[in-house]
């Protein structure tokens, strides 16, 4: 994907989704994988679901996904996940889009240590060790990692004053990467604004709701297809493209 070259699709490419199970990283699977990649669908403890993705995956093109399980949390377990893919890869990865992520709420006066570690080492951590881990494959395979951000790592989000410095964290990481990995690997970020809603119990109340999508200048909140469909476009379509943030948010983070 070096030079001024075009790809007009990603046939033969290898890619590497993480919390690729379900919502937007599970579009974001099928999207590199109709555009011709085959993946490697990460989960951690939706099993069930990444399977019977890598399933449906398989039956419109064999053999062109397989699942692989981790915490991302546990550092070593990340690095035996890289070394898993590679090894049913045959030492080669085109694509990293580091999408796992935990988010909820974490009033002040209310902040355990552990709920730290948890939103920073899954939002922040566990991008940047994995993507130490592949790096030398990558960076043969003159490839692309894509960190999916949040439009909160600029402006902060009421009540998550852990979660939005980690996010904050993985878009330095993503310029940080993109001035040391250059010109091998391309690395670029996507920043999802009002997507889909966080689970039942996650500090997401209707008037909060609302009021989001009173802040875009699109008045409705986007899709799933939008973030994949940037992504697609990092990875496939901008070639000279790298150190950016495209802010997927209807317009959210023009005025507000």
């Amino acid at each position: 994907m070096a030079g001024s070259e075009r790809q007009v699709s990603l046939d033969g490419r290898l890619a590497l989704v993480t919390g690729a199970a379900k919502r937007i990283g599970a579009v974001i699977a099928r999207t590199l994988h109709a555009a011709g990649a085959n993946v490697a669908i990460h989960y951690n403890r939706s099993g069930s679901e990444a399977d019977q993705l890598a399933a449906d995956l398989n039956r419109r093109r064999a053999k062109s996904a397989f699942t692989v399980a981790a915490d991302m949390r546990d550092i070593a377990a990340v690095q035996r996940m890289a070394a898993q893919v590679l090894e049913r890869t045959g030492g080669r990865l085109d694509v990293l889009v580091n999408n796992a992520s935990n988010f909820y709420p974490t009033p002040i006066g209310t902040i355990t240590l552990e709920q730290w570690d948890d939103l920073f080492g899954s939002n922040l951590k566990a991008p940047l060790f994995l993507s130490q881990a592949l790096v030398p494959a990558l960076r043969a395979a003159r490839g692309v990692i894509v960190n999916i951000v949040d439009v909160h790592s600029q402006r902060p989000l009421r009540d998550h004053p852990v979660y939005g410095p980690a996010k904050a964290g993985l878009a330095m990481l993503t310029r940080s990467l993109a001035k040391d990995l250059g010109p091998d690997i391309r690395v670029n970020g996507v920043s999802p604004g009002a997507i889909l809603w966080p689970d039942e119990g996650q500090g997401m109340s209707d008037a909060l709701r609302a009021a989001i999508i009173k802040q875009t200048a699109l008045k409705r909140a986007g899709t799933p297809d939008d973030i994949a469909a940037a992504v697609l476009f990092l990875v496939r379509d901008a070639p000279y493209v790298t150190g950016q943030i495209i802010a997927v948010d209807g317009g959210r983070s023009v005025g507000w």
